[in-house]
């Protein structure tokens, strides 16, 4: 065991010093966001907890929609697969997806500090949500089994629009 307190040591006393200035330099130059708290919750606070959470497949040079940019993200999980486009149109953005298997399965997009917005997929597993406000988002799919009955809610990790 070391026995030596790196307080009586003058290098130990210089690592002190090199270390407040690089904590203060992290925090003046990469403070974590202003709404990460609020950006936590919105990503835990689900009406149901008896969801699925499916995986980020593929992101590419894709990570969120900033700026005018237009991107692909496909999800997964167990026998479902999510393809969201996102197309920016001005400060909003439209959604374009489809899900396989196929299905008329009620797709909810979450966005912080907005309202909702809900559609149904077509019989081909096409959806399309034409005004989504950007900000931090969810996308749940509401499953419905072959008699049209309510299955489980599968949910996407939590991305920036």
């Amino acid at each position: 065991m070391n026995e030596i307190d790196p307080r009586d040591d003058r290098r130990g006393l210089e690592d002190t010093a090199v270390l407040s200035e690089l904590n203060r330099l992290v925090d003046e130059l990469d403070p974590p966001p202003a709404d990460l708290v609020d950006r936590v919750k919105f990503a835990i606070a689900l009406e149901s907890l008896d969801v699925e959470v499916a995986r980020w497949e593929r992101a590419g040079s894709f990570a969120g929609v900033r700026g005018g940019q237009t991107g692909t993200i496909t999800f997964t999980v167990d026998n479902l697969t999510l393809m969201v486009n996102f197309t920016s149109t001005g400060s909003r953005h439209r959604i374009d997806g489809w899900l396989v298997p196929a299905g008329e399965h009620t797709v909810e997009v979450r966005v912080a500090d907005h309202k909702s917005s809900t559609t149904r997929a077509d019989d081909g597993g096409r959806f399309v949500l034409p005004d989504v406000p950007a900000g931090t988002t969810q996308i749940l799919v509401h499953l419905v089994n072959s008699r049209g009955e309510p299955g489980r809610t599968v949910v996407t990790p939590t991305i920036m629009l």
